[in-house]
C-alpha cells in the first residue's frame, strides 16, 4: 500500500489537506472518503485497510476548518454550498489521476449528509454511493446550541460555539473512544453559521431525496444516539432508486467502521462495492 499526501485548492481558494492510499496492484475502483464533524481524513484506518488490499484506491481530505487543513479547529462555513463545492474540485482533482476508474463517494456522518446533497446536485460520474450513519434527520444537539446559533449567524456568524460531543456515543471499543479523546486533531467547536447552514442542508436533503439517481447503500448503528437511525430510514425510503441497500447494525454506535463489529462492516463494504463495479 502506497500512502501520499498533498493539498488541493478548494472554494475560495483555500488550501485543503488531501490524502490517498494506493494498492500495490492497479487499482480497480476509486472510493472517495468525506469524513464527519469535528474529525479529519486519517480516521478511517480500518476502511482503509481492509479495501486497499482488495484493489480500491481511497482518496480523503480535511475539510476547512477540519483536521490539517484548519489554521483554528472549529466547523464554519457561510453557506453549505462550500462544501459542495470544495468535494466537486476534489473529485475533478482525483478524476485527473485515474479518468477511466469506476468512482464511489462515501461519507460519514455530516460527510454523509454532504456526499447525499452533493449527488442530489451532481449525479453524473459517479458509480455509486455510501452514506454511513448520514446526517439527514433529527441530531442529538443541544436546543440551546441551535438557539444562540440562530440569534449569531447574522450578527456574528463564525463566532464558534463549543458542541458538547458525548465521545463514548462513538463506539463499544474503549480504546476507539479514548483515540478520539486524545486526538489533537479533533474538535468540537462549530460556528454560528454552520449550525443554520446544517439544519437547512438536513431539511433540503430530505425533501428532495426523491430525486436520488446513482446506486446507494446506507449503514447505519442501531443504536446510535448521535443521529439515530430514524433519519437514514427516512432518506431511504423516499429514493426512488431501485438499486439501493440499507443495513443496520443492532447496537452499533455512531461510528460503524471503529466500532467493535468492524471487520463485518467492511466485508459488508467490500462486497456491496465489488457488486458495483460494473
Amino acid at each position: 500500500m502506497k500512502h501520499q499526501e498533498g493539498t488541493f485548492t478548494g472554494f475560495g481558494g483555500l488550501e485543503l489537506f488531501t490524502q490517498s492510499w494506493l494498492p500495490d496492484t492497479p487499482a480497480k475502483a476509486i472510493i472517495v472518503l468525506v469524513h464527519g464533524l469535528g474529525e479529519h481524513s486519517g480516521r478511517y484506518p480500518h476502511v482503509v485497510n481492509h479495501l486497499v488490499p482488495l484493489g480500491f484506491a481511497i482518496y480523503s481530505f480535511d475539510h476547512r476548518g477540519h483536521g490539517r487543513s484548519a489554521k483554528k479547529l472549529g466547523a464554519h462555513v457561510n453557506n453549505w454550498a462550500e462544501y459542495r463545492s470544495d468535494v466537486q474540485a476534489f473529485l475533478q482533482n482525483v478524476r485527473q489521476q485515474a479518468p477511466d476508474l469506476p468512482l464511489f463517494l462515501m461519507g460519514h456522518s455530516m460527510g454523509g449528509l454532504i456526499v447525499l446533497e452533493y449527488t442530489l446536485h451532481h449525479p453524473e460520474g459517479l458509480q455509486g454511493v455510501i452514506a454511513s450513519a448520514p446526517a439527514v434527520g433529527a441530531v442529538d444537539a443541544s436546543p440551546l446550541l441551535l438557539f444562540i446559533g440562530r440569534i449569531l449567524s447574522k450578527l456574528k456568524p463564525d463566532f464558534l460555539i463549543e458542541s458538547q460531543l458525548d465521545a463514548s456515543s462513538i463506539s463499544r471499543d474503549p480504546d476507539e473512544v479514548q483515540a478520539y479523546e486524545n486526538d489533537p486533531l479533533i474538535t468540537g467547536k462549530v460556528s454560528a453559521r454552520w449550525s443554520t447552514e446544517f439544519t437547512g442542508a438536513i431539511e433540503w436533503t430530505r425533501q428532495n431525496a426523491a430525486q436520488f439517481q446513482p446506486p446507494l447503500l446506507i449503514i447505519h448503528g442501531g443504536g446510535d444516539t448521535l443521529v439515530p437511525p430514524a433519519g437514514s430510514q427516512f432518506f431511504f425510503e423516499q429514493v426512488q432508486q431501485p438499486d439501493k441497500e440499507r443495513i443496520v447494525y443492532p447496537n452499533g454506535r455512531h461510528e460503524n467502521h471503529n466500532d467493535i463489529h468492524h471487520e463485518q462492516v467492511t466485508a459488508d463494504l467490500a462486497r456491496w462495492l465489488e457488486a458495483h463495479l460494473d
